[in-house]
């Protein structure tokens, strides 16, 4: 299972968080700099990590379940 967080702007993708990378990626000049910024917390990296345990890890059991 993998959580992903993308920010766009006119169709385009500006920064993608993705749990498998651990980090933020950005795609234009804006994005890289946004993602540089946020990879410097370590506070924001933590809260976008736990953010699978709380969409994907917990929802996962209830989807499969019925299967």
């Amino acid at each position: 299972i993998e959580y992903i967080q993308s920010s766009y702007y006119n169709k385009k993708e500006l920064t993608r968080f993705s749990s498998s990378v651990g980090k933020f990626v950005g795609f234009t000049e804006y994005g890289v700099k946004n993602a540089e910024y946020w990879n410097k917390d370590a506070s924001e990296l933590i809260a976008m990590k736990a953010q699978k345990e709380v969409y994907c890890l917990n929802n996962v059991q209830s989807k499969y379940s019925n299967v």
